[in-house]
């Protein structure tokens, strides 16, 4: 699975970082990490509920609060492309929400510019194709999506691809972010909301109608109604399932209830990602390979997975046309 070329497009930044890494510098500036961090990690999780939603959240925004310096920044995109590109990644687009961070970096600009140049560094170091995603957190006001889509807009073309909306889709309300996805549209970005995990069929509806995304962070739930999910083929909306991720936190019981041959029968487009490793424990190959125990998926079919993670991605021609040909190779050994 790792020499099986493969776009990543469902990674969450601080979710990226290696758990030896979290450790140390916890142990640097004298954080106590809570033990499903430590000795108990990887955690034991569920959002069946909004209490196990914030627990989940609770240890994600720990791990935030280890990233001090803009070494750390830069530390995190390097070790995250590295991890990627050992698991066969070519490109990545990792998502961040720069107002998680803003505080401790001069603000949502300065932190993304840190980001930006790191990813920069990252890519020359180790050859991979990355890009940024710029999400809002839906348990936010809508006008800060807006400040945040603005944001991306202005960086769209250099290093920015995409506007996402990110956070427990069962708060808040999703028409509300309308308007800051109408300016990411305007600006050509990638359109590119949390939908159809937590929520079901309904809600990836929703992020159809009202914020017309050209992917769904997850979307896996569109098979539980046929029409959502002819609706989602149909309009050529990608899916970017995250199995291992879906399975920790209770949306499926197990790895062979995630309903990947469902959506591949229905002819939908499908990414898989990681979502979180550090929280999942789980990184890009491991979600190809539990889909292969799970199903027992040919490898012509995981080659299309890698294929279409490729097509339904913000890459350059070139990129895309390289992977698609490593694809190709790979099938054929």
């Amino acid at each position: 699975m790792r020499a099986l070329p493969k776009a990543h497009l469902h990674l969450h930044f601080t979710g990226s970082m290696r758990h030896a890494t979290l450790l140390e510098l916890a142990e640097r500036d004298g954080i106590r990490l809570p033990d499903q961090l430590v000795s108990e990690w990887p955690p034991q999780l569920s959002a069946a509920d909004e209490k196990g939603w914030f627990r989940f959240q609770r240890l994600y925004d720990v791990a935030r609060s280890v990233l001090r310096t803009e070494d750390d920044v830069r530390r995190l995109v390097r070790e995250a492309a590295e991890d990627d590109v050992t698991d066969g990644g070519r490109w990545l687009e990792i998502q961040v929400d720069p107002s998680g961070y803003a505080a401790r970096f001069g603000g949502v600009t300065a932190f993304t510019d840190l980001v930006l140049d790191a990813v920069a560094d990252a890519s020359r170091s180790t050859g991979l194709g990355i890009a940024l995603v710029v999400a809002a957190n839906r348990t936010r006001h809508p006008l800060d999506a807006r400040t945040l889509a603005r944001l991306a807009a202005q960086y769209a073309g250099r290093g920015v691809v995409g506007f996402g909306l990110s956070n427990d889709e069962r708060r808040g309300s999703t028409g509300e972010f309308a308007r800051a996805f109408s300016i990411a549209e305007r600006a050509g970005l990638a359109l590119v909301p949390h939908g159809g995990e937590l929520r079901g069929p309904e809600h990836v509806r929703v992020c159809l109608d009202e914020l017309h995304a050209d992917r769904l962070g997850h979307g896996v739930r569109s098979a539980e109604d046929p029409a959502v999910l002819e609706r989602v083929v149909a309009s050529g909306v990608a899916l970017e399932v995250c199995p291992v991720s879906n399975v920790a936190l209770g949306v499926y019981s197990d790895l062979t209830s995630v309903p990947l041959p469902t959506l591949l029968a229905a002819g939908a487009t499908v990414a898989l990602g990681a979502d979180d490793p550090l929280l999942f424990g789980s990184r890009l190959a491991g979600q190809y390979a539990t889909m292969r125990a799970a199903h027992d998926l040919p490898d012509a079919t995981l080659a299309e997975l890698a294929r279409m993670s490729f097509r339904a991605s913000r890459a350059p021609s070139d990129v895309v046309a390289a992977g698609l040909a490593g694809v190709d190779a790979w099938l054929a050994s």
